[in-house]
């Protein structure tokens, strides 16, 4: 359970034949890969929910509290990246330090963010799909039908099967297609930020915390948040547990930086353009989140962004301007919402399909998904994946996922965190490109920022996330303990390779 795969044997093993990746990405690419994931669901529909429900105008600090966890724990995994270039991300890191057993926990669970990511958004990409087709055809257009008690979502399913298509073609026409798109949602977002500073009344910004109610939005036991519930609060809407509760939820809007790490192995220079692409795509969204937040709840009162009580319906930063009566700005921002959601959802299926690529040819999956055809991407593994999130999204209703990721995206980070520190002092020999400063306390500092936020999580979510770590032991001990690649060379007695890092 505890035996770990060395840093040598993972670099090894990218250079076999049959599961070679083409390596063609630069920091730039990266970058835009970063940007792509982040800007999205979070920005579009993320904001002005977590207004409305729990923050009021204190959302913008609440982007703050997320945005400084994800910079603590985004310089972790540079140095990780920087130091193992290989595909998998905190799976592949976590084999080096904490043994197998915990990282196939942790390739579990950056299963259940990613995927789970790509179905939650690509139903939000079917709801946009919705809006803009009815600016196109009149009201009225749908994006699903019913077979029987079934309801269909041919909206979230093309879009599925188009990025499936795509990433199964090659990741470098991925990272161009996902550059023009990028341009086009960057673009409506700062249209957001300079039109709607126009519509700005201090008025809204007053209370920054509104007082904390005794209960909202249908927030009491189990679908608090965790730290209210053990601190006595009634509930996480408004006040100082409303705050904190909103830094956990918009944490959502911030999760993808980390799959630039799981592309390390298909880039050009790994050791630099991974540490830039990670750092760099961070500083960006944080700057225009926070921008963001603070017109929306400007533009209006941070009442008006609630819940619809009844209908469960959610405001978006198009209400904000159709409360201004500014309402063609509202559809150009359906538009580019459309766009900016296209990404996200290709990128969360990109970093999926790495995981699944790592732990197959590691044999802790089947080895067959590992196997790499004449695009240099791993055509199975990419199939299997677009069908398991078509099958999400286009027949399974998209409720409380969010959260669900969240939990799985935190996690991650505490182990990516807490592994620096064991690295440091196991093999202080190793090459690193780029290095943590303050160790060890930024590590330290990441941890318990990341197990803040977890703490601020509905109790309801640590309850699901609970079942699908114990379903994750069971398929461990139940399959992939017997096949994986690294047990079988120790029971062969075969030596690892004694190869330096560098090469």
């Amino acid at each position: 359970m505890w035996r770990t795969k060395s840093i040598e044997q993972s670099i090894a093993d990218t250079d076999e034949p049959d599961t070679r990746l083409r390596r063609n990405l630069s920091a730039w690419d990266l970058t835009v890969f970063g940007v792509a994931v982040v800007i999205g669901a979070g920005i579009f529909t993320l904001t002005a929910r977590t207004a409305g429900d729990y923050a009021g105008p204190s959302v913008s600090l609440a982007f703050v509290f997320a945005a400084i966890a994800c910079a603590l724990a985004a310089l972790c995994y540079a140095e990780f990246a920087s130091t193992v270039p290989v595909a998998g991300s905190a799976y592949t890191f976590s084999y080096a330090t904490f043994g197998e057993f915990m990282a196939w926990i942790i390739g579990w669970d950056l299963i259940l963010e990613l995927a789970v990511g790509a179905a939650a958004v690509s139903k939000g990409w079917s709801v946009y799909l919705e809006t803009v087709l009815g600016y196109l055809f009149g009201k009225g257009t749908k994006t699903t039908f019913d077979i029987g008690s079934v309801t269909v979502d041919w909206g979230a399913l093309l879009v599925v099967a188009i990025l499936t298509t795509l990433l199964a073609l090659g990741t470098k026409l991925s990272s161009r297609v996902s550059m023009v798109i990028t341009g086009i949602k960057v673009a409506v977002v700062l249209f957001v930020i300079i039109l709607g500073f126009f519509y700005i009344k201090g008025a809204n910004y007053t209370p920054y915390i509104p007082p904390g109610e005794t209960g909202g939005a249908g927030q009491t036991g189990v679908d608090q948040s965790l730290f209210s519930l053990i601190a006595g609060g009634a509930s996480s809407s408004f006040g100082v547990f409303g705050l904190l509760a909103g830094a956990s939820l918009v944490f959502f809007a911030f999760i993808g930086f980390d799959i630039v790490a799981t592309t390390a192995e298909e880039t050009k220079n790994p050791q630099k353009a991974v540490p830039r692409g990670i750092m760099g795509s961070l500083a960006i969204v944080t700057v225009l989140y926070v921008a963001v937040s603070l017109v929306v709840v400007g533009m209006t009162s941070y009442k008006d962004l609630a819940t619809k009580a009844g209908d469960g319906s959610h405001k978006t930063l198009a209400t904000a301007f159709s409360a201004n009566g500014v309402d063609w700005a509202a559809n150009i921002i359906s538009f580019g919402a459309l766009a900016g959601l296209t990404t996200v959802v290709m990128v969360l299926m990109l970093g999926q399909v790495r995981i699944i690529f790592a732990m197959s040819r590691d044999g802790l999956m089947p080895r067959g998904l590992a196997k790499t055809g004449e695009h240099g991407t791993p055509k199975r593994a990419t199939l299997i994946v677009g069908g398991l999130v078509a099958l999400a999204a286009g027949f399974f209703p998209a409720d409380k996922l969010e959260e669900m990721v969240n939990v799985g995206t935190l996690f991650a980070f505490v182990l990516v965190s807490a592994g620096v520190l064991i690295l440091r002092r196991t093999r202080p020999d190793l090459p690193r490109a780029f290095k943590v400063p303050l160790v060890p306390l930024i590590p330290i500092l990441a941890i318990l920022a990341c197990l803040w936020l977890m703490l601020n999580l509905t109790v309801l979510t640590w309850l699901r996330f609970v079942a699908w770590m114990l379903l994750g032991v069971v398929l461990y001990f139940g399959y992939s303990r017997r096949h994986s690649l690294l047990g079988k060379r120790q029971a062969e007695g075969v030596d690892e390779p004694v190869k330096s890092p560098e090469s």
